[in-house]
């Protein structure tokens, strides 16, 4: 066990920026297609975060064309080039599913005040 958890630690990543849910982000993904590869940008509200070490994945939902498109990113893949926060969300729960059948108004999240000392 120990030899699998050596091995993971090598994988985790740290260059991205502490994120909560409720942020509004940008995952600037790598899309391979063929000999190509391309970057491509998810933005939208990370309803959940879950798993822990190697296995921590995030779900990032946005609305497209009235239609709601989730998609599962797993944190520590090398294919995730950059993460952008937009906003930050101010939400008193830790998975935003409500949001699922949300309509109009109610789906949005407030901003998080920032304290300057």
């Amino acid at each position: 066990m120990d030899i699998l958890q050596q091995i993971g630690r090598d994988q985790i990543r740290t260059d991205l920026p502490e994120y909560r849910v409720g942020d509004t982000v940008k995952v600037h993904y790598k899309i391979r297609e063929g000999g190509k590869e391309r970057i491509q940008i998810f933005q939208g509200i990370v309803i959940q975060k879950r798993g822990a070490g190697v296995s921590k994945s995030f779900t990032v939902r946005k609305v497209s064309g009235g239609i709601g498109v989730e998609r599962i990113f797993p944190q520590n893949s090398p294919n995730i080039d950059k993460l952008e926060i937009i906003r930050h969300g101010q939400v008193r729960r830790a998975k935003l599913f409500y949001l699922r059948s949300a309509k109009g108004k109610a789906s949005r999240i407030k901003e998080r005040r920032r304290f300057t000392a």
